[in-house]
């Protein structure tokens, strides 16, 4: 009688876990009941406070790009501490099932950058001002995204840091 408690909150919580929208796929990268719109007023909330920019990177789950540039993001070293250091990273899910198309006015208020393809970056600044939009394409490199080229793109995009030392009229 003393694991009747313990194996009803192990029940709920293994209910509460969703099975991947994709299997075969793996993991959910996409959480597919996020509100896009919810999780970039977090993000520039976030980004104002650290002096950091936002990246939008739009995709489904069913995408193997995403799930591809979305592991550079993770794995690579280099691009991990440049993505952290400069962003905060929202990860919009667009798919469209059963009729719904997820996220759709986020993806039409910054110009439907989803018509690129998947993925897609949108790049805004802490105040929410869109810099940029980047299909993904450009920076592939056989089957998969090339680590040199991910942190190109991001360092360019990176908020521009105020130099505190060396400026005109410096005492030491």
């Amino acid at each position: 009688m003393k694991f009747l408690p313990l194996l009803a909150v192990l029940a709920a919580t293994v209910a509460l876990r969703a099975e991947p929208e994709y299997p075969k796929m793996g993991p959910d990268i996409y959480d597919p009941k996020s509100v896009g719109s919810a999780q970039i007023i977090s993000a520039l909330t976030q980004a104002r406070a650290e002096n950091k920019n936002v990246l939008l990177m739009f995709g489904a789950n069913w995408c193997i790009w995403c799930r591809r540039l979305h592991h550079t993001f993770e794995t690579n070293e280099q691009v991990a501490q440049t993505l952290n250091k400069n962003y905060v990273l929202v990860l919009i899910d667009v798919n469209m099932r059963h009729g719904f198309k997820r996220n759709s006015e986020v993806n039409d208020r910054y110009g439907n950058p989803i018509h690129e393809g998947l993925p897609v970056l949108v790049v805004l600044d802490g105040k929410g001002k869109q810099l940029v939009t980047q299909e993904s394409g450009i920076l592939e490199d056989g089957e998969g995204h090339s680590p040199a080229k991910v942190n190109a793109f991001l360092e360019k995009w990176a908020p521009k840091k105020m130099a505190l030392l060396d400026a005109p009229g410096d005492v030491r």
